[in-house]
């Protein structure tokens, strides 16, 4: 008399938890920007030409730079202003123009980017001082934003905004 062997419930809940383990895992490694401080940063990246970033979204932390490093030189050689609405992103081609929203209080800003960094573990932009104080990330230090592109620059152009003048 054949024996059938029927799967034991357990058997079947350990393997599909293995697997959810393993896809998980597998997740996290290939995309480990996905997560920074406990919270979801989804970075929507694609292979593009950084000319054709508009409309290009960003979810993650922020901080902010200031005192220390006014006057200084930025990564693309002009002069640090921690009154200017600046910002350093890592990526994003220099003089581009962001819209930043902190997600606790949704006050925004637009600031050009005008520097590399930030490089800190889980942040994905640091604002200028005056940028920092516009959406209330200054006292806190730092925030979870949105970083929407808005106009990414070519070579040689430059868009100028009322709070530039000032």
């Amino acid at each position: 008399m054949k024996h059938s062997k029927k799967k034991n419930p357990d058997e079947l809940f350990n393997f599909l938890l293995s697997s959810l383990i393993i896809c998980s895992y597998t997740f996290l490694n290939i995309w480990p920007e996905v997560f920074a401080n406990d919270q979801i940063a989804f970075s929507f990246k694609r292979g593009y030409d950084k000319s054709s970033l508009r409309g290009e979204i960003w979810y993650g932390m922020a901080s902010w730079y200031g005192p220390r490093f006014h006057g200084k030189k930025t990564s693309n050689g002009e002069k640090y202003n921690k009154r200017k609405l600046t910002a350093a992103h890592k990526e994003l081609p220099f003089n581009t123009k962001v819209l930043v929203t902190n997600l606790q209080n949704n006050k925004s800003v637009v600031v050009r980017i005008n520097d590399r960094g930030p490089f800190v573990r889980n942040r994905i932009i640091d604002l200028s001082e005056r940028a920092a104080e516009k959406i209330d990330l200054k006292g806190k230090g730092t925030g979870y934003i949105k970083i929407q592109v808005l106009t990414p620059m070519l070579r040689d152009q430059e868009i100028r905004t009322p709070e530039d003048e000032s």
